[in-house]
């Protein structure tokens, strides 16, 4: 379980603080985000596992029910649609731990802000 009073370092030390179950669909989000941005840097910003390219494509963590992926408000306007089934603010995505993980539309929404932050530069 997540410890909030700590701070990370590393993303493999901040999967390391969960469950298998959990750690697993982390892991699972980190290799579909390295899939399609493989010259992305891993970083923690906010103290969650996020991932460079310039500036920050996306952010995710763990919660107790649920995965938030964060693909900044930009990334949530894109794929309004196919979000439409899942809890969103303005930049978070909340995927339930009691469903499958959508980790294809992960790597779209993924690509689309590799797209982005490239256009911008």
């Amino acid at each position: 379980m997540l410890n909030y009073s700590k701070k990370y370092q590393t993303i493999d030390e901040y999967i390391s603080d969960f469950s298998n179950d959990v750690s697993t669909i982390l892991s699972t989000i980190r290799t579909k985000i390295t899939e399609v941005a493989p010259t992305a840097s891993e970083c923690i910003s906010y103290n969650m596992p996020a991932f460079k390219l310039k500036k920050v494509l996306v952010y995710f963590a763990a919660f107790k029910n649920h995965i938030g992926f964060y693909a900044l408000p930009s990334g949530n306007l894109a794929f309004q649609e196919e979000l439409k089934n899942y809890k969103t603010g303005k930049g978070s995505i909340q995927f339930p731990l009691s469903q499958p993980i959508p980790y294809d539309l992960i790597q779209k929404i993924v690509e689309f802000r590799i797209k982005e932050v490239s256009e911008k530069s």
